[in-house]
């Protein structure tokens, strides 16, 4: 079993599903009391949210790699970064360490395409949803990722950092992002990216007409695939 290193914290709340998912799809895998080999560290989310909102990247980017080769110095054989919005400096991360990133990204549309999806909602943080180095990801693997209007997406980044990120789920703005979804539907949309990794607290499969796609779980067995390999 090959050792994981996670870039957590951004937000706590959803990595510690990071932790329990790698956990138990390891246990399954392997059977037993099986577990993943994992090292952390888990990022005070303030400052960084801080610098998201500043534009300040660069900063972000050089505090994600340190943390990287940290991990890499404690034996991991690979880096996770426990959120998608981070992604943004994942080229900064992948450069400061000698093992693989493993991409949120990348898996997603690896399970997209898989699943003959080829028109996804993208609900995400607005850094997400607006910039673009997530949706070219996508793109580049022939996926038209679509987002909601910019009230709305608005309104869903709200929901994350407001709400979500604090361990507030709240069944008014469940409905809004049921109704974002719905509208979406209405569009052409073929499937739903919850490509934030606390999107999934707040909706499930169960409630929705399209396909969801939950990043956190598809990078979760993106990273025990790689481990067990």
């Amino acid at each position: 079993m090959k050792t994981l290193g996670l870039i957590g914290g951004m937000s706590a709340e959803s990595t510690v599903i990071y932790y329990q998912l790698l956990n138990r799809l390891v246990r399954e895998r392997l059977g037993g009391l099986h577990s993943a080999s994992l090292v952390m560290a888990s990022l005070d989310f303030a400052p960084i949210a801080r610098m998201q909102a500043d534009g300040a990247w660069d900063e972000a980017g050089a505090l994600l790699a340190a943390s990287a080769r940290t991990l890499e110095a404690a034996g991991a054989q690979a880096v996770l970064i426990c959120a998608n919005t981070m992604h943004l400096v994942a080229g900064a991360v992948q450069a400061a360490v000698s093992v693989p990133l493993i991409h949120i990204a990348d898996a997603t549309a690896d399970a997209l395409t898989a699943a003959g999806a080829r028109r996804p909602l993208l609900l995400a943080t607005r850094f997400t949803m607006e910039k673009a180095f997530y949706r070219e990801r996508l793109a580049a693997r022939g996926l038209e990722a679509l987002v909601p209007e910019p009230a709305e997406r608005e309104r869903l980044h709200a929901i994350i950092y407001d709400e979500l990120c604090v361990g507030v789920v709240s069944a008014k703005s469940k409905a809004a992002v049921l109704s974002m979804i719905a509208a979406a539907q209405g569009q052409g949309a073929d499937s739903v990216i919850f490509g934030c990794t606390e999107i999934g607290l707040l909706i499930s499969q169960a409630e929705l007409d399209l396909p969801a796609f939950d990043t956190t779980e598809i990078h979760a067995r993106a990273a025990v695939d790689f481990s067990l390999a």
